[in-house]
């Protein structure tokens, strides 16, 4: 019979790597000491409450919610075994820093866009193009702000190690053995990356907006944060599709997101790739025991 194959994803964060697997997710961190501490929680998502937003389309949403959520508190609990912090910052606080970190995506990613297509001539007579140059000044805005932070001497570190989980994930959707030798072996770019879904998220939101119209700014503002769930929908289903077509096409299509790692990865030291590895080891799903056949016959 075809075993459905089981995914893994991950998330780099100070001086270690988060993985998530279907049961379990663990962050392993290298503290100051040299040793590797691991956290391991059980993966508790909203779609097994409710089985519907686990359908094509509903599961980005969420997904992308609930990577939020986890990926936060990995940072804080990284943040903490590294010796940045000397407390774990609190349920509010995190919901606070997340409110805040939307609010400036809001600023960057929509607002100043939106409003700085005004300044630009030839294209006021068209509200499609008004739309389309927007969204194109959205994707060069992400992409400064990558390559910006890609500079910065903490962030290189942080992408070592999302290097590091990149290469471990190809070894273990490899079927091979976690070591070090063999996780060197791979590539650092993976197209289920976070990195290629925003990409794609910027793209697909360019066809989203397009024929809204040019209505006042406010409303612009809105519309694009109400359709934000539309267009991470789509784009989920999109790197869905990256990590498991074969067709020549759809790889070449998906190529962009792929170089854009270059920027976002590095590659990683062995001791980052122990970390990565004692990450993986903790998330996966647990092996099953064969049942002997002798058993229970009578």
């Amino acid at each position: 019979m075809k075993q459905t194959k089981i995914y893994v994803g991950g998330q780099a964060v100070i001086e270690g790597v988060m993985m998530r697997g279907p049961e379990y997710i663990a962050t392993a961190v290298r503290t100051p000491s040299g040793e590797i501490t691991v956290k391991k929680d059980t993966v508790h998502s909203i779609t097994e409450r409710y089985p519907i937003l686990k359908k094509p389309f509903l599961r980005g949403t969420v997904a992308l919610c609930e990577s939020l959520v986890y990926g936060m508190k990995s940072l804080s609990y990284s943040a903490q075994a590294a010796g940045e912090e000397d407390e774990q910052i609190t349920n509010t606080e995190m919901a606070l820093t997340m409110a805040f970190s939307i609010v400036l995506a809001i600023v960057f990613f929509l607002l100043i866009p939106t409003y700085a297509v005004k300044f630009i001539p030839g294209i006021e007579h068209s509200a499609v193009w008004m739309n389309i140059v927007e969204g194109v000044l959205r994707l060069a805005i992400f992409l400064l702000y990558i390559w910006g932070i890609s500079l910065t001497k903490d962030i290189r570190r942080v992408f070592e190690y999302h290097g590091a989980e990149h290469k471990t994930i190809w070894t273990y959707e490899s079927g091979q053995e976690l070591t070090v030798e063999n996780v060197r072996r791979h590539s650092r770019l993976h197209p289920r990356c976070g990195t290629n879904f925003l990409l794609i998220v910027m793209v697909v939101s360019i066809f989203v907006f397009a024929f809204l119209g040019w209505p006042s700014l406010l409303e612009r503002v809105a519309s694009r944060i109400v359709l934000m769930p539309v267009v991470a929908g789509i784009s989920y289903e999109m790197i869905r599709l990256a990590s498991r077509t074969e067709s020549q096409l759809l790889q070449t299509l998906f190529k962009p997101g792929l170089w854009l790692q270059y920027l976002t990865t590095r590659e990683p030291h062995d001791d980052q790739i122990e970390v990565a590895i004692r990450a993986l080891e903790a998330a996966k799903p647990e092996e099953k025991k064969e049942e002997q056949a002798d058993l229970d016959l009578r």
